[in-house]
């Protein structure tokens, strides 16, 4: 089990942010907890979790989420700088794809109870 409190960004009505809070729960891992409409995390905050998190930055992005659709941001991503990406998540919580695990050395974007179970134990 980790030692360290980890951030848990979520969106409390996404089914699967409810999923992956009982999963912390039921291992017994803490962690704060942060509405990511009502503090959406900030360009400084996006820049440093992605370096940390060795994932690609349309890792980022709620892919599925009706914001993402009606900006066809599916078309627009590929032509946009990674910092004009930043900005563009850091502008809406609903861009952002949740849950959202912040700790020390690891970002999880998404609940992937696998992946979670193999970095998070």
């Amino acid at each position: 089990m980790r030692e360290k409190e980890m951030l848990f960004i979520e969106y409390p009505k996404c089914s699967t942010c409810q999923k992956a809070k009982k999963w912390l729960d039921g291992h017994n891992i803490t962690y704060t907890d942060r509405h990511i409409v009502d503090n959406n995390p900030s360009y400084d905050e996006l820049k440093k979790w992605y370096e940390k998190s060795g994932l690609p930055l349309k890792k980022f992005f709620n892919t599925s989420g009706l914001m993402y659709k009606d900006m066809n941001l599916k078309d627009k991503l590929p032509t946009m700088s990674e910092e004009e990406q930043l900005k563009l998540l850091a502008t809406n919580g609903m861009l952002v794809k949740r849950p959202l695990i912040v700790g020390d050395d690891l970002v999880l974007t998404g609940f992937r109870e696998a992946e979670w179970m193999e970095k998070l134990q």
